[in-house]
């Protein structure tokens, strides 16, 4: 079975039975008056010159044979409909082999006027990044960082010594918007400092919770011995705590294990200006299809609308200064890193 096809069912297999995660330890401090009307409010958002309608969009997937090729066509009708910037899996695949060029390109064909971001590793050149935003004529970049993907995965890459500079110099060839994201394992204060310090203006910290690509990589080894790294990283909770020093210096996104509209909210209230979601649109448009999907949608933009409202805030950047208490292995983790939770409670 190809790649591609595999990681597919293995990520669709996860999201039959969502499971608990570090979201269910943000709570809000209700205020019982608010002063707010349903035509103020506003869920509009930005990344680095890139205008989303609402604080989310559906984050890379796939790509790379005729497969996905139908998949991604379905994710484009569901942005299209919706309105969603949507991200493609890696389009390295399009640049080893052409003929399957098409399972990424059929995005834009499909969503001509939508806004769409390519994605490549980090062990590619900026004249591969430049490839691929030309062919699927992108109007942005993601950068995926997957070292325990790639070590677990039985044909990775287990060389990294250029990552550094090929970020570095991609940010400085092409002219879209480039954000540099993980890909489920979270990141922490020390990585961040780093990406900001080679020109990175945009990071999608992508925490565990959602898809584990450890997990998928270890299914796909003949004795499957690395189960003990299926829950390796930080979750997006836990990350977006670790971001609070840099909110006022980077634009900040989040993905990973978003269950529901409450989850993107909890996400922007940490800080996120826009959150990406797989897992949650993967189930749905494979077990339901697309009209489903885009219900599903249209039904998460009415719940931010309500929450909005809940919590007296008119626009995402407001959202963005809610009072949260934060409980569990997120305290505890916060506690141990010196990260001051009182702020985020008090604010």
């Amino acid at each position: 079975m190809n790649r591609k096809d595999e990681h597919l069912l293995l990520a669709k297999a996860q999201q039959q039975n969502p499971k608990e995660n570090d979201f269910d330890a943000v709570s809000f401090v209700h205020q019982s008056m608010v002063s707010i009307s349903d035509d103020q409010i506003d869920l509009t958002t930005s990344i680095n010159g890139l205008n989303l309608e609402v604080p989310f969009y559906i984050n890379a997937m796939t790509g790379g044979s005729e497969k996905t090729k139908v998949f991604n066509q379905q994710l484009a009708m569901v942005a299209k409909a919706t309105g969603l910037m949507m991200a493609t899996g890696s389009v390295s695949a399009a640049l080893k082999d052409p003929s399957v060029a098409d399972s990424y390109t059929i995005v834009r064909e499909e969503n001509p006027q939508g806004l769409l971001l390519a994605n490549m590793g980090a062990g590619r050149t900026a004249e591969d990044a430049q490839k691929m935003i030309d062919l699927l004529d992108a109007d942005g970049l993601q950068i995926h960082l997957n070292v325990p993907q790639e070590l677990v995965m039985p044909e990775g890459e287990h060389d990294f010594e250029l990552w550094e500079s090929n970020i570095r110099d991609t940010i400085d060839a092409v002219s879209v918007p480039v954000i540099v994201k993980e890909v489920g394992f979270g990141m922490a204060q020390e990585t961040i400092q780093k990406l900001l310090d080679l020109g990175v203006q945009a990071v999608d910290v992508s925490g565990r919770g959602g898809t584990s690509f450890t997990q998928i990589e270890n299914s796909r080894r003949k004795e499957r011995e690395l189960s003990y790294l299926n829950d390796w990283g930080q979750s997006t909770v836990i990350s977006l705590l670790e971001a609070q020093p840099f909110m006022d210096d980077l634009t900040m996104l989040a993905s990973g294990g978003i269950r529901n509209a409450f989850d993107i909210f909890k996400a922007v209230s940490l800080g996120a200006n826009a959150v990406g979601i797989s897992g949650t649109i993967l189930n749905t448009v494979m077990s339901e299809g697309v009209d489903a999907t885009i219900k599903l949608v249209e039904d998460w933009k009415a719940q931010l609308r309500l929450l909005y409202a809940l919590t007296g805030k008119a626009t995402t950047r407001d959202v963005q200064k809610n009072q949260l208490i934060i409980t569990g292995a997120p305290k505890e983790w916060a506690e141990l890193r010196g990260i001051n939770l009182y702020n985020l409670a008090a604010r």
